[in-house]
């Protein structure tokens, strides 16, 4: 009974290390957003430059994921996922000695690679060393790691930089970006070698897996959502700072709101539990995405009593309910791979995909906000995407996909 009991709670810490990881490498995009106005005045970067470097670290994920897919076919997710975490550590090392915007965008391309390896290969590594009973709780902590990077990673930041300096912030999360790699070692299973190694089997399982149209379409799914969180959560606290919010504030106040994200995932996995299909959760997120962007960003707040704490509690239903949409996606994509196919190379088409969004995203929202005088605009892009995002669900349907959640 007590050797169970151990093998239960060694299997359980796998994971967990798995979430811990995926935490550590997204604070990585959330400790910039705080840090935009300093490096903006020291660096002498415009508003659409800076939009441009909030989701550089997305562009490794844009090219690299179905390489880093083949790359864990061929060497494994174990270790994928501690090169991931070293990248990381040296590019927040290089990141922190940047007086140009160059160099500090060439880091920040570091930091997506070593962030593309680690989230890429972490899905089917949770899938492979949990029970199937718990995988949906599993997923669904998973699903967690963005909101809890973002909550942690603008309150340490909002904290951090009142006191230091940015490029001090840059070193002290480089120092943290090394804390999962013995815990990785010591409770995530070494890669299996297995009979169908090699590099050509390993393309032919990727090759099944990009003919299937289900990551694609899930892919795309997945990028409507990302185009509008990113943009939107990201330029929070610049946001926040020009309307006169002042001192740690910007930072914390969009902290919570990066943090309901997460608890809005971790609600996700009973309903997944229960058997509910993609299309019930993700088309009603998508009109209430909708609904409460145009409520943040269209009506003048300023004029209404109370306004700002409305506003505040609009921004903050936006992100929590869109939860439901990578909760949702990251589940499907642990069984998404077709018969012969590869689990790492549908998260990795997928990541792909959903990385445009990511990138994409706050480089329009800056765009529209310099073109229109203000942030007004934001609203024009989360509705468009929204409604594509609907569209495209209405493929998503439980006989299209085969699959069933409940009791997974």
């Amino acid at each position: 009974m007590a050797t169970a009991a151990v093998t239960r709670q060694r299997v359980d810490a796998a994971w967990i290390v798995v979430v811990l990881a995926g935490i550590t490498a997204a604070m990585h995009i959330w400790k910039l957003p705080a840090a935009i106005p300093l490096i903006q005045a020291e660096l002498g970067l415009s508003l659409v430059q800076a939009g441009v470097l909030l989701g550089l670290v997305q562009v490794a994920g844009m090219a690299g994921g179905l390489a880093v897919s083949l790359l864990a076919e061929t060497i494994g997710s174990r270790r994928c996922l501690l090169i991931g975490l070293w990248l990381l550590f040296a590019g927040s090392i290089i990141g922190g000695f940047a007086t140009g915007a160059s160099l500090l965008m060439a880091s920040r391309a570091l930091e997506g690679a070593g962030f593309l390896l680690a989230t890429v290969v972490a899905p089917g590594l949770i899938r492979a060393n949990t029970p199937l009973r718990r995988v949906n709780t599993a997923v669904g902590f998973w699903s967690a790691y963005q909101g809890c990077a973002t909550f942690i990673g603008l309150v340490a930041s909002a904290l951090v930089l009142q006191v230091a300096g940015w490029q001090t912030w840059w070193w002290i999360m480089a120092a943290l970006t090394l804390v999962p790699v013995p815990l990785v070692l010591a409770f995530v299973p070494k890669d299996p070698a297995g009979d169908d190694s090699g590099l050509p089997a390993a393309a032919r399982r990727i090759g099944v897996t990009v003919r299937s149209a289900k990551p694609w379409i899930a892919g795309l799914v997945f990028a409507c959502y990302t185009v509008q969180w990113m943009a939107v959560v990201g330029f929070l606290p610049t946001i926040y700072e020009q309307n006169g919010v002042t001192g740690i504030w910007p930072g914390i106040l969009s902290a919570v709101v990066g943090g309901l994200n997460a608890v809005g995932a971790v609600a996700t996995a009973p309903l997944l539990q229960r058997g509910a299909t993609p299309r019930r959760l993700l088309i009603p997120t998508f009109i209430l995405m909708g609904t409460t962007s145009l409520l943040t960003f269209a009506v003048d707040w300023s004029s209404v009593a109370g306004g700002a704490a409305i506003q505040f509690a609009c921004v903050a239903a936006f992100s929590m309910t869109g939860a439901v949409i990578p909760a949702t996606l990251t589940r499907l994509a642990v069984d998404l791979a077709p018969p012969g196919g590869s689990a790492p190379a549908a998260m990795g088409l997928m990541q792909q995909i959903f990385n445009v969004g990511n990138f994409t995203g706050p480089t329009i929202a800056a765009w529209l906000a310099t073109i229109a005088g203000g942030w007004n605009s934001t609203w024009w892009m989360t509705c468009t995407f929204a409604a594509l995002g609907i569209a495209l669900s209405l493929y998503l349907s439980r006989r299209r996909l085969g699959l069933d959640f409940a009791h997974r």
